[in-house]
């Protein structure tokens, strides 16, 4: 029976475990009195880890990866229960898990040191390979993450610069305005010349006016 799994502070440690026990305990017999029953599972112990599966769908509910459990330890006062604390992969939390079993506890906690003692054989042969591979992997997992923070960053810029851009054309061209026309100027950058009406007259060099322009309906004598 699976009495459940509570946060501890400490990775290891008998008084650490025996307080989550009693925890657990109270919690149990709290659903008994309120008509729920102890869920039953079923554990995979291999050099991997620990899986806790249901005996009926066989899906896992549980995996507690072997180099994750810092502390596996049956109660010697109470054959049936045995635990063992493992730090979770998501939260970083020590959680310790608490079991009641029908067989002997001790028997069990055996079965974990022996998984302890084989994956530590197979690192010993591999040369410690598996270890670098892992540290290759975590270093990538990093690189990848700050990559994708780095791009959504860049993003939110690239937003606030389009933002800006379009709050600068509304103010500088507002809706129904028009631009005044400057005078268009020739390739010597000058005013275009504009006739002399007949009424207006340009003194000379010498002060005196020219001779008037006749009209058209004048005539002019020989």
């Amino acid at each position: 029976q699976f009495l459940g799994s509570t946060e501890v502070e400490q990775p290891k440690g008998t008084e650490v475990v025996r307080d989550a026990v009693r925890k657990l305990k109270f919690a149990r017999h709290i659903k008994k009195s309120e008509g729920q029953k102890t869920p039953k599972v079923e554990l995979q112990i291999s050099i991997y880890g620990v899986k806790i599966l249901d005996p009926k769908t066989k899906e896992v509910q549980h995996n507690c990866q072997l180099h994750r459990i810092s502390f596996c330890a049956d109660d010697k006062t109470d054959k049936r229960i045995f635990t063992f604390i493992c730090k979770d992969s998501e939260s970083n939390k020590h959680l310790c898990y608490v079991f009641d079993s029908e067989k002997c506890a001790e028997e069990i906690t055996l079965t974990i040191g022996q998984a302890f003692d084989l994956a530590y054989r197979k690192f010993l042969e591999s040369g410690g390979k598996d270890v670098e591979t892992r540290k290759q992997i975590a270093g990538l997992q990093k690189r990848i993450q700050e990559l994708e923070t780095e791009n959504a960053e860049l993003k939110n810029k690239v937003q606030d610069l389009e933002n800006q851009l379009r709050i600068t054309q509304v103010h500088a061209s507002p809706a129904g305005s028009v631009t005044p026309k400057s005078p268009s100027t020739d390739i010597f950058d000058m005013v275009p010349f504009s006739p002399i009406s007949p009424q207006s007259s340009t003194p000379t060099r010498n002060g005196t006016q020219p001779p008037p322009v006749p009209s058209r309906s004048t005539e002019i004598s020989k």
